[in-house]
């Protein structure tokens, strides 16, 4: 059977991890998981490869003890990243919430539950049940975050009624100073502002640009709730399994849960072939890699699964009739 992958990873990360002075390469090291992952184009993550990766970053800072205050804090508009655009494009908190809650799982596969009243205004953040407990920062990071695009979008501090977490900080002053009021222990990580400051006006509220953009984000999560055709599945078992040199029929196929005769007739279905995805997946890794890395011909060989750098500039040649110098040249 396939693994689900909900996490997807955004140039955010890139951005996140050059504000904690963190080599990207060494996270993802740790991780186990492939070299090029923030040089992809929509990277998605299972469960536990998310969690793998964050707790590696947790480990790559070990002994900083604010790193959720430190991760949770460092929202930029360098990157798109959608729940940050989505909320910063509203009139008030309110409207925030409501937004990233709707288009939180264009990244990751949580719930945000909101619920509004004139007093106050409660969010708790919710993993799926069947999964494993998040890292422990994790949640809390969660929490910073969203009073961070409070204060981002109001310019002002903004201090919750009350603040909820499964694992409390050790450094429990550090957190009350940030969030302005201690922090309980909860089954959940949960917030709750008044009324007045949930109503407060976003400074940052662009409705031209949110009309912009909408229909995109909508798109686009409506893509996600549909069921992957066959050729996207293998697409993304390839860029798994390609750098070991699994770029074999079968392998795809095992990965998939099923066998190399059903696999090569879902895709004739599609009108599609392993073949043709093989050879797009190559070409679109391949015109990356030259373009946007400094990574010798060999060892884009390698990463496509070639054994031998010559079959790979054959091939490139065939399905660009020119050479990989002269895309990197131009």
């Amino acid at each position: 059977m396939a693994v689900h992958k909900p996490y997807f990873v955004t140039p955010a990360w890139k951005v996140l991890l050059a504000d904690l002075g963190v080599f990207p390469s060494n996270v993802l090291r740790r991780a186990e998981l492939p070299g090029d992952l923030f040089a992809r184009e929509r990277a998605a993550l299972s469960t536990d490869e998310f969690f793998r990766l964050w707790s590696s970053l947790e480990q790559e800072v070990a002994g900083d003890e604010d790193l959720a205050l430190r991760i949770g804090a460092a929202i930029s508009v360098e990157a798109f990243d959608p729940p940050v655009f989505a909320a910063l494009c509203s009139p008030d908190l309110n409207v925030a919430l409501r937004r990233v809650a709707q288009y939180k799982r264009l990244i990751a596969e949580l719930t945000l539950d909101v619920e509004i009243d004139e007093e106050r205004t409660a969010l708790r953040v919710r993993w799926p049940s069947d999964e494993p407990d998040p890292p422990p920062s994790l949640a809390l990071c969660k929490l910073v975050y969203l009073l961070q695009l409070a204060r981002i979008g109001t310019r002002e501090r903004l201090v919750p009624l009350e603040v909820r977490c499964p694992a409390l900080p050790k450094r429990r002053a550090t957190y009350k100073k940030f969030f302005g009021v201690a922090l309980a222990q909860g089954a959940y990580a949960s917030m709750v502002f008044s009324g007045v400051d949930a109503r407060r006006p976003f400074l940052t509220a662009n409705e031209a640009m949110w009309n912009l953009f909408e229909p995109q984000l909508k798109k686009t999560l409506a893509e996600l709730t549909e069921q992957a055709s066959t050729r996207d599945k293998v697409g993304s078992a390839l860029l798994e399994l390609l750098p070991s040199g699994g770029a074999s029929l079968d392998s795809v196929a095992g990965r998939l849960g099923t066998s190399a005769r059903t696999l090569r007739r879902r895709l004739k279905s599609e009108g599609s072939s392993f073949q043709a995805i093989l050879d797009d997946t190559r070409e679109r890794l391949a015109t990356h890699y030259l373009t946007s890395t400094e990574l010798s011909g060999a060892e884009i060989s390698f990463l496509l699964g070639y054994e031998d750098p010559n079959s790979f500039f054959r091939a490139f040649n065939s399905w660009t009739g020119t050479t990989p110098e002269s895309v990197r040249r131009g």
